[in-house]
């Protein structure tokens, strides 16, 4: 019989790595992570909401299953073609796949080259702290989406394409309290990317777009308390995905050279810094869920001349919390 083998995850001080053990078939790996979902959400949570599942193979065969899976963490597992994505990026049989590649039809870029370049003996350096692009999924949305299921398809060579994942939990008990103090009840001003906001936008002296009504910047909390748990965790996006125009924080100095600026980076430096992160080096199969509540990742480049890499990513709703009480899902597309 199929049972569940919960372990902690190698390389990290949170999360959990999960397979399924004595599976003949790969749907009773499916269904036995069913059958134990009280055990595998609560892994999850007491893994300050990071699990590592591996060898779903049967997923890339039946992308199906990686929205059955998704609805043992929410309620609500988004429509992509219903929220404003880009359809070219929503996979062509199931719209809740959100698809992340460099082939075509979605052809988009690999992350910048590193700096500094590649290692001598040609690895990828993982860098830290600070590493542009940490982020939280849609964070400019007001309710963000609760919990994300990123799965690998078709992996980049191993020493390539990475994805960084820090923790807001233990990043948050690690802070001093005087800095707990200072940043309780503060608000950071977050945007979605693209729109000219940027801090490198905004250096470059870029002009900004004009703002839709769902692409409005949205007011977040800087610490959240998770809904389940009731732990404290940092939330926080860095430089593509704040605003830096009437931002970064609400009430302070605005801009990149601002007190704003220096208050986020002081607390990225810290949230993004070794003993908070995990590196995840995909292989095909291999299914990571995280929760966007409390923690924050950043992609890492990878040889897009040289190879193809396809991802698949679901985003679950329902339970963002009190700060969001009463609030109407910001992410339904207009009537």
């Amino acid at each position: 019989m199929p049972t569940l083998d919960l372990q902690p995850l190698a390389g990290a001080r949170f999360g959990r790595h999960v397979r399924v053990r004595d599976a003949h078939a790969s749907a009773d790996a499916i269904e036995t992570l069913e059958a134990e979902a009280e055990a595998l959400t609560g892994a999850f949570y007491e893994g300050h909401g990071f699990l590592l599942l591996t060898g779903l193979d049967v997923i890339s065969s039946d992308p199906s299953q990686l929205v059955r899976l998704s609805r043992l963490f929410g309620p609500e597992v988004e429509d992509y073609t219903k929220t404003g994505s880009a359809l070219t990026r929503v996979h062509p049989q199931v719209p809740e796949i959100l698809v992340i590649s460099n082939k075509a039809p979605m052809n988009q870029a690999p992350p910048a080259r590193p700096t500094p370049p590649l290692t001598a003996d040609g690895a990828l350096p993982v860098q830290f702290p600070q590493r542009r692009g940490w982020h939280t999924d849609q964070s400019f949305r007001r309710p963000p989406p609760d919990i994300s299921l990123f799965y690998c398809v078709e992996p980049a060579p191993i020493d390539q394409a990475q994805t960084l994942y820090a923790d807001g939990i233990s990043a948050y008990e690690g802070l001093s309290d005087a800095m707990k103090a200072r940043i309780a009840g503060i608000e950071a001003l977050h945007v979605q990317p693209g729109t000219g906001r940027s801090e490198v936008a905004v250096r470059a002296g870029e002009t900004p777009q004009p703002l839709g009504p769902l692409q409005q910047p949205q007011r977040q909390p800087l610490v959240r308390v998770h809904p389940v748990t009731g732990q404290k965790a940092l939330y926080l996006c860095e430089s593509g995905q704040l605003d830096w125009i009437e931002g970064p924080i609400i009430g302070m100095e605005k801009g990149p050279d601002g007190a704003g600026a220096a208050l986020v980076y002081e607390l990225m430096s810290h949230f993004t810094s070794p003993p908070f992160t995990y590196v995840q080096e995909w292989r095909a199969g291999d299914l990571v869920v995280y929760d966007n509540r409390c923690t924050i990742h950043s992609a890492t480049w990878f040889d897009g001349d040289s190879h193809e890499r396809v991802m698949w990513r679901t985003t679950v709703r329902g339970n963002p919390g009190p700060e969001y009480a009463d609030e109407p899902p910001s992410w339904l597309p207009a009537a």
